[in-house]
């Protein structure tokens, strides 16, 4: 499913939240519980991770939380897309800022975005634009039957996709046409193996392997 927002597309996913909040007082209390919610999920992880806590964290009743979101699902389905739209806000503002020149400067600068993000943004490396990690079971998991975790950012489109359709009408001004769909989604795929693995062989992002990835993409779209 998508929606319109300000003229864009956007990606609904399955576990969207029930309401979005209008007022400032519930603006302010949604925005809180995705907040602790992205703190803890560096403190326990998705599999742990429960939405009493995360009220408790956000100091608002529980009730208030399910007010916003249905469960555990489409609580990390909005954390999700509120991570996608900053990363694309801050991809922007360096695009507008720096004047990057074709595919190597844009991929350059969305490599480089993604990286600090994953370094700086609480939860990040559990959940950025989809779950990091398989879920594991543990006697202690709020249970999460119900999640899909490929498909937190579109009912329709697995997470990969989705960021691809949103990161293909950013860059087209930029770059002209970077290919279908499919292109940037492979691309996507390989990107997140590859930092993955910088990101499991250093804490902040093995250097080299950074580097690769950039090369890796260069090549691939500019092909």
């Amino acid at each position: 499913m998508k929606a319109e927002t300000g003229g864009r597309e956007q990606a609904v996913g399955i576990g969207a939240p029930r309401r979005r909040p209008v007022q400032q007082r519930s603006q302010e209390r949604y925005e809180r519980l995705l907040d602790a919610c992205a703190g803890l999920l560096d403190e326990v992880g998705a599999g742990a991770l429960t939405t009493k806590e995360v009220a408790q964290r956000a100091q608002v009743p529980i009730g208030t939380l399910y007010q916003f979101f249905s469960g555990k699902e489409s609580l990390l389905a909005a954390l999700a897309a509120r991570n996608l739209d900053r990363y694309l806000d801050r991809l922007a503002r360096r695009i507008g800022a720096e004047h990057p020149l074709g595919v190597a400067g844009f991929v350059d600068l969305a490599v480089e975005e993604f990286i600090a993000m994953k370094r700086a943004v609480p939860g990040f490396g559990h959940l950025d634009f989809g779950l990091v990690d398989h879920l594991p079971t543990t006697a202690e998991a709020e249970p999460s039957a119900a999640l899909d975790p490929e498909h937190l950012l579109d009912a329709d489109l697995d997470n990969n996709e989705a960021v691809a359709r949103r990161l293909q009408l950013l860059g087209a001004p930029l770059v002209g046409s970077l290919g279908v769909p499919l292109t940037l989604r492979v691309a996507l795929e390989a990107a997140d193996a590859v930092l993955k693995l910088a990101f499991r062989a250093d804490p902040e992002g093995d250097p080299a392997l950074i580097a690769e990835c950039k090369r890796l993409l260069r090549g691939y779209l500019a092909d």
